[in-house]
This record gives structure tokens, sequence and C-alpha cells, in this order.
């Protein structure tokens, strides 16, 4: 892995902090319609962009010889993500389903042991430990994890986390991020389309902006996540994943007029600084390519 590979992987996965923290306002802006409706609207963008793509590389799709079951292992566990994390976040405080969220990135280089037979050195989990206890500054979780939305939004931080190794699994094996965003984007369609035709719920024109909004900033955000971790390790670059909850803050303040305490600007500073040391660390690591 280079180090050119390495930076391509941080900017990309930062790219999509900032696309998923979009997703997460329009989310929030479009009121209370049900899961499996806003799910719907945050992939169907994501079909048409990612098919039009296809289309115009002349490419077409194409899985690859025993690709299938990783490619149904990231639509599978990234659907689940996506419902629970919807899901906790209409039932949860807003940071508390958040703070479950950011779980992932911890969950993917777990499961990149599994997967992908990368081990993580010991430096490695301390730093990722310090950006999460960063992110606890900063959301201030109070729930009883003995809840059941709270136990939902878990297993979706351990889903996505899931999702996301297995698109390192397919970029080592060659597969385009169009591919991997296309299936993933067919595949959460075709669930929650009967859903969405049995209870659909009505809205007007701003709820549907905001959703077809969701759906675009979603769909940056997947082709951004893909290609990071097509570029690099999840050891590498997911601590990087956690400027998600800066962005989110500076969003709130603009867009709904939420001011992050003292405790915030602390875990913002644990944040930045264990990505400054994981970039630095990165570097000096890995050979020049």
């Amino acid at each position: 892995m280079t180090k050119s590979n390495n930076r391509q992987g941080i900017i990309c996965i930062i790219f999509a902090a900032f696309f998923f923290a979009l997703m997460n306002l329009f989310i929030r802006e479009a009121g209370d319609l049900p899961t499996y409706e806003k799910a719907f609207f945050r992939n169907v963008v994501a079909v048409f962009v990612s098919g039009f793509t296809l289309l115009a590389g002349k490419k077409g799709f194409k899985v690859g010889k025993g690709n299938l079951k990783y490619l149904f292992g990231r639509a599978g566990f990234g659907t689940v993500g996506i419902f629970c994390n919807f899901y906790a976040i209409d039932k949860l405080d807003i940071s508390d389903a958040s703070m479950l969220n950011k779980l992932s990135p911890f969950f993917a280089m777990i499961f990149s042991i599994w997967v992908l037979k990368e081990k993580p050195k010991a430096k490695e989990w301390i730093i990722v430990m310090v950006a999460f206890i960063g992110a606890l500054f900063v959301v201030k979780p109070g729930f009883d994890v003995t809840r059941l939305p709270a136990l939902i939004g878990l297993i979706g931080g351990a889903a996505a986390g899931l999702a996301y190794t297995f698109v390192r699994k397919l970029g080592s094996r060659g597969v385009r991020s169009s591919n991997i965003v296309f299936f993933f984007s067919c595949f959460s369609v075709l669930v929650t389309l009967p859903m969405l035709i049995a209870g659909y719920k009505p809205m007007d024109g701003r709820q549907l902006l905001m959703l077809l909004l969701c759906g675009v900033s979603a769909t940056g955000g997947q082709y951004s996540i893909t290609m990071a971790y097509q570029k690099a390790p999840a050891k590498e670059i997911s601590v990087f994943d956690y400027t998600q909850v800066v962005f989110a803050a500076v969003l709130g303040y603009l867009f709904l007029g939420q001011m992050a305490d003292r405790y915030s600007y602390i875990g913002y500073a644990v944040i930045i600084t264990a990505a400054i040391f994981k970039w630095y660390e990165a570097n000096k690591t890995s050979p020049e390519g």
C-alpha cells in the first residue's frame, strides 16, 4: 500500500463524512415519515446516478468471478445498517443515534481481521479508541443500552462496519466503485419498494425536496466511502470518519441553530489530534510507491 493510496483514501473518507453529515441533516428536515420511505429515497437517486455512470463508461455492470457473495454482503449489511440508523434517529436523541453509527469504523477494523486478514497493531487500536473517546465528548450519550432502539442502533453500526469491510474486499479484487454502488442501491431499493407501495405516506413539496437532497448526499457519500476503502485498509483510514461529527456540528449550527458546548470542543480537539497523529503514522510506516 503506497503513501499516495493512503492519502487518497483519507481524502475520500473525509468527503464521505461530509456527505453523510449532509444526509443526516436532510433526514432530520424531512420530518415524520416512515423509515422505509426515507430509506427508499436515500438510494433511488444513487440507482440513477450509478446506472448513468455505468452506461456512460460503456463498460456495463460486471460482477467478476467469485465476487457476487461479497456484493451481497455489502448490499445486505449496508441495507440493514440504513434501516437501523434511520430507526435510531427516529426513536433516540439525534446525538445518541449518531454515536451508535460512529461505531462503524471501529467495527470495520475488527471485521477486517476476519474478512481481509488485516491485523491492526496495538498503536492503531489505541488511536481509534482515542478518536472514539473524542466522539463521546461531542455527543455525550446518555441512553440506557438495554432499550430496543439503542440496541438496534448498535446493530446498525456493526452492520455498516461489516458492509465497508466487504467494500474493501471488493476493491482488492478489482471491482469498480460504480458497480458496487449500483448493486447496493438497486438491492436497497428493491427491498424497500414493496413497503413503500403498501404503506406510502403522502408528503409535501418541502419533504420531497429534503428526501431528494438526502439521496444526492447519500450518493456522494457512497461513492466516496467506496473509493476510500478501495484505496486503503480500514485500519489506515477509519479514524478519519469521525470528522463527520465536526461537519455535523457546523451544519447543525448553520441550519438548525444548534451551538456546541465546551465538552464538544474538547471532543473536536481530541478527534483532530488523533486524525493528525494517524496521518503521521500512516505516512511514516507506508513505503513510497
